[in-house]
C-alpha cells in the first residue's frame, strides 16, 4: 500500500517532478516502482555533500530491504543496482575498475577522436538532406547514430551487432516495461555482450573490449562478471546520456531563439550551450543508488542505515540557492552553468565527460551550420518524454528547416507565438 506522504516516482515528466521535490526540501522520502523506498536528495550544495561523505556507499551489501529479500531480484529497476562495475563500486574496488577503463578515455585519445566525430556527423547530416518542408526524427537521425557508432567503434562493436545492442541497453532506462520485459532485457545485454567478448578474444583487435580482456586474462585484475557489466555500462551509458544531451542541447535552442541568435551570432561559443544544457536539462535526472553504512542526520532528516539514496541531479541542476532566482531558465549568460553536478561529483565523476562534451559540441556546431533555419515540427508541448525514471531525454524529437527567412519564437506553452528577423537584426 503506497504511503499517501511520499512523492511517487513515475516514469516521464521527470522536470515537474524534481520541481516537486525541491520543494519538499533538501532531503525528501519517495516511492519508487514496487512500492521500495528512498531517501531523495534535491538541492545542490546537499548533494555535494552526499556525494563527497564515505557514510554513503555504492555497495548493494548495505542496502538492508535488499539483503533482507524485501525487494524482488527480478524489480524494475535491478539492472542499476546489481551489475558489479563501477557505478556499484566503492574504495579500492571502484579505483581499480576506474583505472582500466580510464585508459580509454585519456584527453589526447579524445582529442584524436575529433576527426572521426566530424566525419560520422557530416555523413549523417548528408543522410538528413534538405529539411525544407520535410520533418526528420532528429533522435533517429542524428542524435543517436553519432553516439552509438562513436561508443561501438571505441569498443569494437561489429555494425551488425549494433541495433540489437542498443535496443537491448535502452531497456535498461524504459521503466515503462514490465519486470519480466526488464529481466529478458537484462538477460539479453548479458548473453549479447558475452559473445562479444567471446568474439574478442579469439579476434583481438585495437578496441577497448580487447584491452580490457587482455587486463582481465593476464593480469586477473578483472573477472568474467565485472567484464560483461562494465561494458554495458560504458556502452550504454556511453551512448544513451550523449544521445540525451544533444537533443536537449537542440530542444532548448529550438524553443529559446533568442539564445539560439546569440550563438549563431558568435557571441557565447558551443561550449556555453553545453555546459547549460547539463545544468538545466541533463541527460541523467535521477540516479541509484548510495546507501547509508550508519544512521546518518542530514539537513534535518534521520536516514537510517541500510537505507537507499536516490540522487536527483536533475533537481539540483535547478536549485536557485546555486543557481540564483533564474535557476529554472535556459541562459546563455550565466557564470556558473559549468558548477553543474550532470557528471556526478567526486570519486565517481563520470570518466567519458570529455567525450560527451567534444561531441555534443561538434554536433552541435555542424548542425546549424547546415541548418541555421532548423525549427521544432511540433509544439514543445506535444513532445513525448522517455518512459524513464533515470534517462531525461525524448522519444522524438521532430525537426525542420524552414524555408522563410523567419525564425519562429516560441512561448512558454511551446506554441508559436510571432517570428522574428534573422539572427543579429533584433537584440536578443
Amino acid at each position: 500500500m503506497a504511503d499517501s506522504s511520499r512523492l511517487v516516482l513515475t516514469p516521464g515528466d521527470l522536470h515537474r517532478q524534481s520541481d516537486r521535490l525541491r520543494t519538499r526540501g533538501p532531503v525528501t522520502v519517495v516511492e519508487l516502482p514496487g512500492e521500495v523506498e528512498a531517501f531523495a536528495v534535491t538541492w545542490d550544495a546537499t548533494l555535494r555533500r552526499v556525494l563527497a561523505d564515505p557514510r554513503f556507499v555504492k555497495n548493494i551489501g548495505h542496502w538492508l530491504a535488499w539483503s533482507e529479500g524485501r525487494i524482488p531480484r527480478d524489480w524494475e529497476l535491478a539492472s542499476w543496482v546489481v551489475p558489479e562495475n563501477m557505478l556499484t563500486a566503492d574504495g579500492d574496488h571502484h579505483r581499480r575498475l576506474r583505472g582500466l577503463v580510464s585508459q580509454a578515455f585519456t584527453p589526447g585519445r579524445i582529442e584524436a577522436l575529433a576527426p572521426r566525430i566530424i566525419q560520422i556527423v557530416d555523413q549523417l547530416l548528408d543522410q538528413m538532406g534538405s529539411l525544407n518542408g520535410r520533418h526528420v526524427d532528429l533522435k533517429a537521425a542524428l542524435a543517436l547514430p553519432l553516439p552509438l557508432t562513436v561508443i561501438s567503434e571505441l569498443f569494437g562493436v561489429a555494425e551488425r551487432d549494433r541495433a540489437p545492442l542498443q535496443e537491448l541497453c535502452a531497456a535498461v532506462f524504459d521503466q515503462s516495461l514490465t519486470r519480466s520485459q526488464a529481466a529478458a532485457a537484462q538477460r539479453g545485454l548479458q548473453q549479447s555482450l558475452a559473445k562479444l567478448v567471446a568474439h574478442k578474444r579469439t579476434v583481438p583487435g585495437e578496441d577497448m573490449t580487447s584491452a580490457l580482456i587482455a587486463a582481465c586474462d593476464g593480469t586477473d585484475q578483472l573477472d568474467e562478471s565485472e567484464l560483461i557489466w562494465t561494458l554495458a555500462l560504458m556502452i550504454g551509458a556511453g551512448y544513451e546520456t550523449t544521445m540525451n544531451l544533444i537533443l536537449n542541447a537542440v530542444h532548448a535552442l529550438l524553443t529559446h531563439p533568442r539564445q539560439l541568435a546569440l550563438v549563431l551570432t558568435g557571441h557565447y561559443g558551443w561550449d556555453a550551450v553545453v555546459e547549460e544544457t547539463l545544468r538545466w536539462d541533463p541527460s541523467i535526472a535521477n540516479l541509484p543508488f548510495r546507501y547509508t553504512r550508519e544512521e546518518v542526520h542530514l539537513e534535518g532528516v534521520v536516514i537510517p542505515a541500510g537505507s537507499a539514496v536516490l540522487m536527483c541531479y536533475g533537481a539540483a541542476g535547478r536549485d536557485p540557492a546555486r543557481h540564483g532566482a533564474t535557476a529554472h531558465r535556459f541562459d546563455l549568460h550565466r557564470d556558473d552553468a559549468s558548477s553543474h553536478l550532470a557528471f556526478s561529483h567526486g570519486a565517481h565523476y563520470c570518466l567519458g565527460a570529455p567525450l560527451a562534451r567534444l561531441e555534443a559540441r561538434l554536433v552541435l556546431q555542424r548542425l546549424f551550420t547546415r541548418f541555421p533555419r532548423l525549427r521544432l515540427a511540433a509544439p514543445a508541448s506535444a513532445l513525448v518524454a522517455m518512459p524513464s525514471l533515470i534517462a531525461n531525454g525524448f522519444s522524438e524529437l521532430p525537426v525542420t528547416a524552414s524555408p522563410s527567412p523567419l525564425t519562429p519564437r516560441y512561448g512558454e506553452n511551446g506554441r508559436v507565438e510571432e517570428d522574428v528577423p534573422p539572427e543579429g537584426q533584433r537584440s536578443a
